[in-house]
């Protein structure tokens, strides 16, 4: 009996992805529920998994655009799977050195490369490495589903020293075609993912409906700093995470979202008409980098979290980010964000607006410079100095209000002990 891998339904905004990765190999045994295969569509990567354990039967390529819903291959169970397993593990019979055996010459397969094994090739590579005396199957490849392609043989060439195997004599009305320049620039291209299109296409999306504008602070991290010092491992043990300090920016942010709650509403169409939607919770998305690219999952209801639920659940989310488990309902649905540059090193920048939100914060590198201290004092000393940007949409929230909110989130980390009092 054959069953069929079926790409199944993620979401109703998600119509199709990109076969990213098969895990199993063509022809290979799979167990029931194993990860054969990655999609990637512009929000999640999600893992196929074999419906029933046999042999997989591979029918779509890696770096092919497939469908919700298309076949990308079948996995052969019961008897029929076991007689394909027998068959494969029979001895072969080997021809005597002394019996002559006519050998076919082998045929060159749209995507191989002259027998040299299962590799795939465009066209042009097969012919460069037939000329060159090239074994594809060392090759590098960067083109598209893992094919290897032209400048993929040519920078194979000039890395490895491969010599040009001997040429037939050209005809005389044919020129003999130039050989790479030793040392010649190389030119690559590969498709950008789903994930980086959406990411992409949202942000041109901010830039061009939002009246987006950025004002910035700086604030004394001193506080905060003592404070997570004295208390770290205190906090550990209690709690079994480390106390960072996004933490006390989520709080402070919570605190300042409810003075302000335009701040944490959005502009939506109703009826034909922009209306303005407040939320009464806090759903604080925290931008987080993959070597895929920047992913906003979401901590939901932060007013009701604690600084060890914060810290956990930011770990978390963070975690399975890197690792391409988030689901899809994970990153929709935020009503403000936070976004942490200094990590990264930035000094200062100006984050760019998710939609649907109002706002976002944006955290910075905590750099020692000179400011007076005490304010009013006239006197100057050296301090841990964090810039401080927010991102908004001057559709619905005032400047006044916007610089209102930041100072807010400026006093209550400069004084943490504020966040505990709730002023």
């Amino acid at each position: 009996m054959t069953v069929e891998i079926v790409i199944p339904s993620v979401g109703e905004s998600v119509t199709s992805g990109v076969l990213s990765r098969w895990s199993v190999k063509d022809g290979a045994a799979v167990n029931k529920d194993d990860v054969v295969a990655e999609l990637e569509t512009d929000k999640v990567t999600l893992e196929i998994r074999s419906p029933e354990a046999g042999t997989l039967t591979q029918r779509a390529k890696e770096g092919d655009t497939v469908p919700i819903g298309a076949v990308v291959g079948t996995v052969l169970v019961g008897a029929a799977a076991a007689a394909t397993t027998a068959k494969a593990a029979e001895p072969v019979t080997v021809a005597k050195a002394a019996d002559p055996v006519a050998v076919p010459a082998p045929v060159a397969a749209a995507v191989g490369h002259n027998g040299q094994g299962d590799v795939r090739a465009t066209p042009l590579a097969q012919k460069l490495a037939a000329e060159r005396g090239v074994d594809l199957s060392k090759v590098p490849a960067t083109g598209a589903g893992g094919r290897v392609r032209e400048q993929d043989v040519l920078g194979f060439i000039e890395s490895r020293g491969a010599a040009p195997a001997p040429a037939a004599k050209a005809p005389a009305s044919v020129a003999p075609a130039a050989s790479a320049p030793a040392g010649g620039r190389r030119v690559t291209r590969e498709r950008m993912t789903p994930l980086r299109q959406r990411i992409a296409g949202r942000l041109v999306q901010a830039q061009h409906t939002a009246a987006m504008l950025t004002t910035f602070n700086e604030c004394d991290m001193s506080g905060v700093m003592e404070l997570r010092k004295h208390y770290k491992e205190d906090f550990e043990k209690k709690h079994g995470i480390g106390l960072g300090f996004m933490s006390f920016f989520v709080k402070a942010a919570v605190a300042a979202l409810k003075a302000f709650p335009l701040v944490n509403a959005s502009i939506i169409e109703e009826g034909g008409q922009p209306a303005i939607e407040k939320h009464d919770y806090c759903d604080i998305a925290v931008a987080v980098g993959t070597p895929k690219g920047l992913v906003v999952p979401v901590l939901r209801n932060c007013e009701a979290l604690s600084f060890a639920a914060i810290e956990s659940g930011i770990k978390d989310l963070a975690t399975r980010a890197k690792d391409g488990k988030l689901g899809l309902e994970e990153m929709q649905g935020g009503t403000f964000t936070i976004t942490n540059g200094g990590i990264y090193g930035s000094l200062m920048s100006t984050p760019i607006l998710n939609p649907p939100q109002s706002a976002i914060l944006g955290m910075h590198s905590i750099k020692n410079r000179a400011i007076e201290h005490p304010v009013g004092s006239g006197q100057v000393a050296i301090r841990p100095m964090m810039y401080l940007a927010l991102s908004y949409d001057h559709r619905i929230i005032d400047g006044a209000e916007a610089v209102q909110f930041l100072v807010r989130i400026k006093n209550a980390i400069e004084d943490p002990q504020r966040l505990l009092l709730e002023i």
